[in-house]
């Protein structure tokens, strides 16, 4: 069972990395508004089809529950920052940026839910924290200013996930989702009015969009069904691979070549989020 929860879980970080290529792609021609609408459309459309086909409640007054919205705020601050910032910055730096978010969550955690946090963990994200620096060099001459939306991004999506442990537990992850993802839809609306691309009807856009629709949502359910498979601690670490997948296709797909402070500050991301999970791990076989 665990291996094939981890087969499952480096399936969905593949569908998640192709999804990021595709709305990378699409943003070179469609509006970043259009994107997010259709996206959040489509997404919250699926998610209450899967929802009723199980049975499980579309509605409920559960959805004015303070942390629900707070979940949805911080759902559109991570839709936001995640479609701006692939459409500006290289596959393999919003990769390496994005794979700090399960260490923001431990931060997030020990900050606001007062959870243990020992000093190996914080040194782990302190490592983490550096290596995203050393991969955006914001007083670097390579520096653009779009990278502090992935930064946004990965944020809201950090805060979205440590909210989502103070939701009503009763509330079933495909309804919260379709939630989350309708919040996003006027979103796409107001991005639009701000933007002087005009919206896009080219049909080889329009797919390209389709797949951003259809790899996000089956990657986030193949990311769920994982995690419900088999204990966080063995399958949550294999969630970096999406930082290999993602990379691969900034360079076959978009020719890019990460420098040499790139790949360093990706690896120490890397080293300090699976160390962290690893020691997490230790510390539940010690209970």
């Amino acid at each position: 069972m665990n291996v094939r929860a981890i087969s499952i879980m480096v399936a969905g970080m593949a569908l998640l990395a192709f999804s990021d290529a595709f709305i990378k792609k699409s943003g070179q021609s469609a509006p970043m508004g259009q994107i997010m609408f259709l996206l959040s459309t489509g997404g919250t459309l699926l998610f209450v089809f899967m929802a009723k086909s199980r049975g499980l409640i579309v509605w409920s007054p559960d959805f004015w529950h303070p942390m629900v919205l707070l979940r949805n705020g911080f759902e559109i601050i991570g839709a936001i920052g995640l479609i701006v910032g692939l459409t500006h910055v290289p596959l393999s730096i919003f990769a390496a940026i994005m794979q700090v978010a399960p260490l923001l969550t431990v931060l997030g955690a020990a900050l606001f839910l007062g959870e243990p946090v020992g000093w190996r963990r914080w040194a782990a994200i302190l490592v983490g924290l550096t290596g995203m620096l050393i991969v955006i060099r914001p007083f670097g001459a390579s520096f653009s200013g779009w990278e502090l939306f992935a930064v946004m991004g990965v944020c809201g999506l950090a805060a979205r996930d440590l909210v989502t442990r103070l939701a009503p537990s009763h509330l079933p992850a495909l309804t919260m989702s379709a939630w989350g993802f309708g919040a996003t839809i006027p979103v796409g609306l107001v991005v639009y009015m701000f933007e002087d691309t005009p919206l896009t009807s080219e049909p080889i856009v329009l797919a390209q969009i389709l797949g951003v629709i259809l790899f996000t949502s089956f990657g986030y359910l193949a990311v769920t069904a994982a995690m419900r498979m088999a204990p966080v601690s063995i399958v949550a670490p294999f969630r970096y691979t999406r930082l290999l997948f993602t990379t691969s296709l900034g360079i076959l797909v978009f020719g890019e070549r990460p420098d040499t402070a790139t790949w360093v500050g990706a690896g120490l991301v890397l080293a300090a989020g699976i160390y962290s999970f690893l020691r997490e791990r230790s510390l539940m076989q010690e209970k």
